[in-house]
């Protein structure tokens, strides 16, 4: 990821956010989960990184809101001047916003690998794409009510 040349091309998130959800079906298949997704702006990206961040960050709102009935999981943007902001918001478990600077190194978890499966790699990685692309990544939380993921993308003049 570090060393591979970014190639940057028109992305549709509207797509990207639909196939990823039709390949992460069957790890919420039986669990009521409300979606809200509003409608996304196209962007300049690397469509498979950006993919990548996308799968990773809607992946975690699926496994962290496990036991929510229903889970509710939102996604969005907002457009500023001169760049766009992505977000995914959940009613999942939450963090402690106290350790919210640990969650995008690597091999950083705040849950146990006992309650939440994966690696701790997968935050760090999204800051890896988004940083590549002269973007930010942040998350806010609470414990027990939720967090929400935000990225930025510069905006290109093709996309204004």
């Amino acid at each position: 990821m570090g060393r591979s040349a970014l190639r940057l091309s028109d992305v549709d998130l509207n797509a990207l956010v639909d196939a990823i959800r039709q390949d992460l079906a069957p790890d919420y298949a039986g669990r009521e989960i409300v979606w809200d997704i509003a409608p996304l702006p196209r962007v300049i990206a690397d469509p498979a990184f950006i993919n990548l961040a996308l799968h990773n960050l809607i992946a975690n709102a699926i496994k962290y809101t496990r036991g929510r009935e229903p889970a509710h999981i939102t996604i969005g943007s907002e457009q500023n001047h001169d760049e766009t902001q992505i977000y995914i918001r959940d009613n999942g478990v939450g963090f402690d916003m106290a350790y919210a600077n640990k969650l995008f190194g690597v091999f950083q978890r705040l849950h146990r690998m006992e309650d939440f499966e994966g690696t701790g790699i997968g935050l760090a990685s999204v800051r890896r794409i988004i940083e590549r692309h002269d973007g930010r990544v942040w998350a806010e939380g609470h414990l027990d009510q939720g967090a929400c993921f935000y990225f930025t993308l510069p905006r290109h003049p093709a996309t204004t």
